[in-house]
């Protein structure tokens, strides 16, 4: 099956304008209301990347995501994704491991002792209650609406805990005419519950900011048919369009993509998004960036980024990333 995998700066898809009927880190940049959408202009001190890098300009900045968009323009983001914390209650973790050396031992395949170690841990507490969730969301949430073009759109990643309560939020905010979808990102990894059906998805809605949007149908990857003799063999081999369930694996734990920050998603979802919701030249925001894997997926399809968190070491996880992305990625298969 053909993935298309265009290198950065080509045309990925038509444009559809989709409509419905009317009704180490450094220390964080000053941010002043700007008349441009620039990320180079919207985050002072921030240099651009250099034209030999394969990569458009970009911002990463250290900070409150309320604060710096509370600086930024009206209409001047194309797409926006956010992972917010999800409301858990609970100190969340991640060690990086290296087998081969170290003090400690674990049993592996086929009953073999091998000993390993440390080599780093990342954790946030993710400990607010409900009330104060969404009283941390609904003035961030305002203000993304605000700073969308009239064709921009919003990716929120949630879980179980919060998804319900925030779409309500949303729907508040954009209007429930509004809502395009809920995603399900579903993936088989990590222990079961004995006691009821393992969860095993994340939630994802998407809201656009009018009643025309972005959507490029035929730049988004495709997926292998169920049953794949009933179609013929050129439908078979081209395979269809997902749904709005998408089977994905987490980022394997001993992956070259992975890089220890506790909710990194996949570089894949994150491609997907962008390529079917923005165009080669737009500028993409997470005000949540984390890892950073949103940042590195707008770069990789040729589309500006802004990238803003509170957590030193998502900066520098961020930063590396991109510096390492001085080539157009390889095609696919």
């Amino acid at each position: 099956m053909r993935q298309p995998s265009e290198p950065v700066g080509l045309r990925t898809g038509t444009s559809v304008a989709v409509g419905v009927a009317p009704h180490g880190a450094a220390p964080a940049a000053r941010v002043s209301r700007l008349a441009g959408c620039d990320t180079g202009r919207v985050i002072s001190g921030e240099p651009p990347a250099t034209s030999d890098t394969g990569v458009p300009p970009e911002g990463v900045l250290l900070g409150d995501n309320l604060e710096v968009l509370r600086g930024m323009p009206d209409g001047c983001v194309d797409l926006i994704y956010i992972d917010p914390p999800f409301g858990t209650g609970q100190r969340r973790r991640l060690d990086s491991i290296r087998t081969g050396s170290g003090t400690r031992t674990r049993v592996g395949f086929g009953g073999r002792n091998y000993r390993w170690q440390t080599v780093s841990s990342l954790e946030y507490q993710d400990g607010m209650d409900l009330e104060a969730y969404l009283g941390f969301l609904a003035p961030r949430l305002a203000a993304m609406r605000r700073v969308l073009t009239d064709r921009g759109s919003l990716y929120v990643h949630l879980d179980h805990h919060t998804v319900h309560h925030v779409r309500m939020l949303l729907d508040g905010v954009f209007g429930p005419e509004r809502f395009l979808n809920e995603i399900i990102w579903a993936y088989d990894y990590g222990g079961r519950a004995r006691d009821r059906w393992p969860r095993k998805h994340d939630n994802i809605l998407w809201y656009a900011k009018s009643a025309t949007w972005v959507y490029n149908r035929e730049a988004v990857d495709r997926v292998p048919y169920l049953a794949p003799g009933l179609v013929g063999a050129e439908k078979a081999a081209r395979g269809k369009l997902p749904t709005d369930v998408w089977w994905m694996t987490i980022v394997p734990t001993s992956g070259r993509e992975r890089t220890g920050y506790p909710t990194q998603k996949p570089l894949r979802l994150l491609e997907r998004i962008i390529r079917a919701s923005s165009n080669p030249g737009d500028l993409v925001a997470d005000f949540f960036g984390g890892s950073g894997t949103t940042a590195v997926a707008a770069a990789r399809w040729g589309r500006r980024h802004l990238t803003v968190d509170s957590n030193p070491e998502a900066i520098r996880i961020t930063r590396e990333r991109l510096s390492a992305l001085t080539t157009p990625p390889p095609p696919a298969g």
